[in-house]
């Protein structure tokens, strides 16, 4: 018997393709480190730019606008912003250009801490300098003497004249009753409590900066003498008051602790103290014409109406018209007379005071 054929087909079966992972796998990884390497040359270059931008705008900031540049008084204004000043600060030429300035200032915190007030500027400053300045709060600061013997609506006077403060609202502080509780002082006012003396101030100061200043030095000249305050017998106040009286009624210094013994002598005697400087004091309209008239004016100061001292001080008294107060010429005198020469002839008794009173106010000026 024959073998059966077996029909197999010799044709090749189509190839199959299989996904060859590791080659994606290679090129997917490829083009993560190409694109790693963008990122690395392109943070690179930004870095770079940043350095770069950096260090032109710290060239800048320290660069001096004009080596041998001229001092000037600059002026920022209460509530001007960092963006108003430095624009302003170019417009002035004391700036090239104000946007890499605000840049910096910005990036240094400068933004909200910029301060008030009167500086003095150079164009030999860099910009950093002048920024600076403004932070600090470096502003100029003015020599003010308040003389002796000024009272309380003249300091507020003379220190509205210098711009330093504003004289309505100095004059409502120093009336303040809670703010001279605060300070722990006696009185209506802050009259006969605000030292004269030489002081610094910047324009437009606060007006209770100025008092606090003023205050505080008073406090720092009568604090050392409270022992001698104690042993007179008077209270502080009364010191005060009587000080400032002395230094209404002299300006030549040797006179004032003789000035003292007198107004001393007549408290114990109870005798008025009868002084013009009190009397003109309560005046609301003087001409610098004392009349006799007004002796007889029945007001709270008038010391030739009312026993004792007046209810308060009546000006500033310095320091030595209060250690005067303190230690008094030990004399037995109770009256003076002026020799219109800055200077007073001292009496014992009433018949030697009037015989003065006739040889130097013959023309009719007042005594004292």
């Amino acid at each position: 018997m024959a073998p059966e054929e077996t029909n197999i087909s010799n044709k090749e079966e189509p190839p199959v393709t299989v996904p060859d992972h590791d080659a994606a796998q290679r090129s997917e990884g490829a083009f993560q480190r190409r694109l790693r390497l963008c990122l690395v040359l392109a943070l690179m270059v930004l870095a770079g730019i940043a350095v770069a931008a950096c260090v032109c705008l710290n060239h800048y900031v320290y660069t001096p606008m004009d080596e041998g540049g001229a001092a000037e008084v600059y002026v920022i204004r209460p509530g001007s912003g960092l963006t108003a000043v430095v624009r302003d600060l170019e417009t002035e030429g004391l700036l090239r250009r104000a946007l890499p300035v605000r840049v910096w200032a910005s990036v240094k915190g400068y933004g909200g801490r910029i301060r008030a007030g009167e500086y003095l500027l150079s164009r030999s400053w860099s910009p950093a300098r002048i920024l600076e300045a403004f932070v600090q709060g470096s502003v100029i600061q003015h020599s003010v003497t308040i003389p002796e013997g000024y009272t309380v609506d003249q300091i507020a006077g003379l220190l509205q004249e210098r711009d330093i403060t504003e004289k309505r609202a100095f004059l409502a502080l120093a009336r303040d009753p809670e703010l001279i509780r605060g300070y722990g002082l006696q009185g209506e006012t802050l009259e006969g409590y605000l030292f004269p003396d030489t002081y610094l101030f910047s324009r437009d100061t606060p007006p209770r900066m100025v008092l606090d200043r003023m205050v505080g030095r008073f406090k720092e000249v009568a604090g050392p003498l409270q022992e001698a305050i104690d042993a007179r017998g008077l209270s502080l106040h009364e010191v005060v008051t009587l000080a400032s009286i002395v230094e209404k009624e002299t300006g030549a210094a040797q006179e004032r602790p003789l000035i003292a013994g007198v107004f001393l002598n007549r408290l114990e005697r109870n005798m008025r103290l009868e002084s013009d400087p009190t009397v003109i004091y309560g005046l609301k309209d003087f001409d610098g014409n004392l009349t006799r008239a007004h002796l007889g004016e029945p007001h709270a100061f008038n010391t030739y109406v009312i026993p004792g001292l007046p209810p308060g001080p009546i000006a500033n008294p310095g320091g030595a018209s209060i250690r005067a107060v303190l230690y008094p010429a030990q004399t037995s005198f109770l009256y003076f007379v002026s020799r219109n020469d800055g200077t007073h002839h001292f009496s014992k008794t009433y018949s030697e005071h009037v015989r003065a009173v006739a040889r130097y106010q013959r023309a009719g000026r007042r005594t004292s």
